[in-house]
């Protein structure tokens, strides 16, 4: 169904192995498009840092982001508080991360005991997904609700934008 790995982090005592021009994705940074620290390739060769492509599917395993979800905006590496997904041509990568989404409150709640803990790679593998046998459906589902989320989106930054007009109206109407 899917391949899947996670990665780690190089020394950071070895300064040589940041600074670079491959991206470090922590689990913080799984929505983002930028990341705060970057890899040389010597840091990723002498560490086992993984390397991940835009589109994989990554899973938050550790600390206070733990079971966020979301398909990788960028080439990068990931450390060890990752688990990276690569579904197989059978299976829709929108789909699967829907349906991580959907079962996220259900899985920390009956995985991590008391706030900030850890989930584990083979845990997340052994979910019983509910899976449509059809590739279509799997495909057409995934991309209707990844439009739906993209409309959000859109619609988000609209609002914010008219809050912000709406702070500068009053501020200037009432100086």
């Amino acid at each position: 169904m899917v391949s899947a790995y996670s990665g780690g982090t190089p020394s950071a005592n070895i300064r040589t192995y940041y600074g670079g021009h491959i991206p470090f994705i922590r689990s913080a940074e799984i929505h983002s498009s930028t990341t705060a620290l970057t890899l040389t390739q010597e840091g990723l060769q002498n560490s086992s840092a993984k390397l991940v492509k835009t589109g994989d599917i990554l899973y938050a395993l550790y600390g206070a982001n733990s079971g966020d979800v979301d398909r990788s905006k960028i080439n990068g590496a990931i450390n060890q508080a990752i688990l990276a997904m690569r579904p197989s041509k059978e299976n829709d990568p929108n789909f699967i991360l829907f349906q991580l989404m959907r079962m996220k409150d259900k899985i920390v709640s009956t995985y991590l005991q008391g706030g900030q803990g850890n989930l584990s790679g083979r845990l997340i593998l052994a979910l019983n997904l509910d899976m449509p046998e059809s590739t279509l459906e799997q495909r057409t589902i995934g991309r209707l609700l990844q439009l739906l989320c993209e409309l959000i989106g859109v619609n988000q930054s609209k609002y914010s934008q008219l809050e912000l007009l709406k702070k500068s109206l009053l501020q200037n109407l009432f100086v």
